[in-house]
């Protein structure tokens, strides 16, 4: 954002709402990135800059900052996976239970050994005659 603008609005969800609402951050400027400034540095200079500016300073803290972003995207995907997992879990056992019956009906395995190899063979042979 060019200097003086503000998104207090956007991200009060006032202009545009969400469901999950928005969170403000302050990424790294390109010039951030060409002097190698760590991404540590970058946190911490984003918790100054939200802190001491003359509209976010103001705004509740939740709402800004990677941090909180961080915090709420975990929230949601673990909240997800929470929901999905019992679904998925039953369709591995499906799955799995449906495999199990299909190799019963295919018989026992081929024997590893040339000598029982060479039983089994004989058995077919047998029995076809």
């Amino acid at each position: 954002m060019d200097k003086g603008t503000s998104a207090k609005r956007m991200i009060e969800g006032k202009d545009v709402g969400l469901r999950l609402g928005f969170i403000g951050i302050k990424n790294r400027s390109q010039q951030d990135i060409i002097d190698r400034i760590s991404v540590k540095v970058a946190i911490e200079r984003e918790q100054l800059y939200f802190s001491t500016h003359p509209i976010y300073s103001s705004m509740p803290q939740g709402l800004l900052g990677i941090g909180n972003l961080t915090a709420k995207l975990t929230k949601i995907l673990f909240t997800h996976i929470k929901f999905t997992l019992p679904a998925i879990m039953k369709e591995i056992k499906d799955k799995l239970k449906e495999t199990d019956d299909d190799l019963r009906d295919l018989g026992p395995p081929m024997p590893a050994e040339s000598s029982a190899k060479m039983q089994l063979l004989w058995n077919m042979v047998t029995e076809f005659i």
